[in-house]
């Protein structure tokens, strides 16, 4: 497979350079709940994340997206980043790795600008996905 080192090399089918990002630790998440002010216990409180089912916290949904949006503004300016978009899959636990990924779907004229339009994703070291998305980005 290709790869598209920035969006002026974007072709359909090639893929964007993968993002791995160290593992998802406590301190990660309190920052991500700091930043973000998404204090849900689910993602900070063992005990809490217990009482619900859970053995363990686990990474918010916005901190896959986050990661990947990074993996798309890493490739491309955000101002050529016309559309982006997510899908939670499945739960990100903690200590995982995650690793962000995607691939020109196609090139496209979009309301007359010459478009990339991309399949992103999160995965985890074991293949499971957790976020699944697409971005439009303008490429002149």
């Amino acid at each position: 497979m290709t790869i598209a080192a920035t969006y002026r090399d974007a072709s359909a089918g090639a893929a964007l350079p993968t993002l791995t990002l160290p593992p998802i630790s406590p301190l990660t998440l309190a920052l991500f709940a700091g930043g973000s002010g998404d204090h849900n216990p689910i993602h900070l409180d063992r005990a809490f994340a217990a009482k619900n089912g859970f053995d363990e916290v686990f990474a918010h949904g916005m901190l896959s997206m986050a990661y990947l949006g990074r993996l798309l503004s890493n490739w491309a300016p955000p101002e050529r980043i016309l559309d982006f978009s997510t899908r939670f899959v499945s739960i990100t636990p903690l200590r995982a790795v995650v690793s962000c990924s995607g691939e020109v779907s196609e090139i496209a004229d979009v309301s007359g600008k010459r478009c990339a339009k991309l399949a992103l994703k999160t995965t985890l070291a074991d293949g499971t996905v957790t976020l699944s998305g697409e971005a439009l980005v303008q490429l002149d």
